[in-house]
C-alpha cells in the first residue's frame, strides 16, 4: 500500500522563497495525481492562496480550534497529497504542537508520509531551527531545499547532506515572469511547445526532483513507532 504524501514547506526566516517552492510542489502534485490539497499558513500577501485558490485553504496555528482544523485532514490516508505552506511566523508554534501531540507517530499509524522541506538560510535562527528538526524528525523525512534564488554559493555544512533539493536560480526577467499571480508552471509546460527554453527545462527539472523524492517516500511506508493519540489536542483549552 502506498502512503499518502504530506509536504510541509517551512523556514523560520522570511524571504527565502518558501511560497515559490510550495507553488511548485502543489502544481506538480496536481499534475501527477489529478488532485491535491494545500494549506496556506501565512500572514503576508501574495501567498499560496492567491496563486492556487482552487486547491488552497487558509489555516492558522494561533488557537486550538485553528490547530484542529489544520491537523484533522492531515492524518487521513485518502491518497490526496497535501501541502502546507508554513509561514515563518508559525514555524515554532507548529513544530511545538507536532511534538506535543506526537504528530509524526500519528502519521505513521495512519499511513501518511510527511516530507519536511526545510528552505535553507545562513542566518543563526535558520541554523538553530534546522538542528531542532534534525533531533525531532526522522532522517528520511527531513529534506533541505537549497533555493539558489536566495542562497547563493554553498549550503552551510550541517545542511548539505544526502537529502538536498537544489532549485536553480533563473535570470531576473524570468523570475519576475513566474512571480505573476496568473502564472502556472504546468500551464507553461502545456502551452510552450519549445522544450529547449530555459524556463521549460527548469520546470521539468524541478518536477522530476519532486517525482523522485515522492517515490522514495511513499514506497518507504510509515515510520515504525508507537502512535500518540492526536485527540489530545482537542482537550487543550483554546488560547
Amino acid at each position: 500500500m502506498l502512503a499518502t504524501p504530506l509536504y510541509i514547506i517551512c523556514s523560520p526566516s522570511p524571504q527565502v522563497g518558501k511560497t515559490l517552492i510550495a507553488r511548485l510542489v502543489s502544481e506538480f502534485l496536481l499534475l501527477k495525481h489529478g488532485t491535491a490539497l494545500s494549506f496556506d499558513v501565512n500572514l503576508k500577501e501574495p501567498s499560496l492562496l492567491d496563486y492556487l485558490p482552487n486547491i488552497t485553504e487558509t489555516a492558522n496555528v494561533i488557537d486550538t480550534y485553528g490547530k484542529m482544523q489544520l491537523m484533522d485532514p492531515l492524518i487521513i490516508h485518502d491518497r490526496v497529497a497535501k501541502v502546507i505552506d508554513l509561514g515563518f511566523h508559525a514555524f515554532d508554534e507548529f513544530f511545538k504542537m507536532c511534538e506535543e501531540i506526537g504528530f509524526i507517530k500519528e502519521t505513521a499509524r495512519c499511513y501518511v508520509a510527511p516530507i519536511i522541506l526545510f528552505v535553507a538560510g545562513t542566518d543563526r535562527i535558520s541554523m538553530r531551527s534546522y538542528e531542532m528538526l534534525r533531533q525531532r524528525i526522522p532522517t528520511p523525512a527531513l529534506v533541505t531545499v537549497h533555493n539558489e534564488f536566495v542562497l547563493r554559493g554553498e549550503l552551510p555544512g550541517a545542511m548539505d547532506g544526502e537529502r538536498v533539493l537544489r532549485i536553480a536560480a533563473l535570470p531576473p526577467f524570468l523570475k519576475r515572469y513566474i512571480d505573476r499571480l496568473s502564472f502556472s508552471f504546468t500551464g507553461y509546460l502545456r502551452n510552450e511547445k519549445d522544450w529547449s527554453t530555459e524556463l521549460h527545462q527548469w520546470i521539468r527539472g524541478n518536477y522530476t526532483m519532486f517525482r523522485d523524492l515522492e517515490s522514495s517516500m511513499i514506497l518507504r511506508g510509515p515510520y515504525r513507532s508507537r502512535a500518540t493519540n492526536i485527540a489530545s489536542l482537542r482537550s487543550t483549552r483554546a488560547t
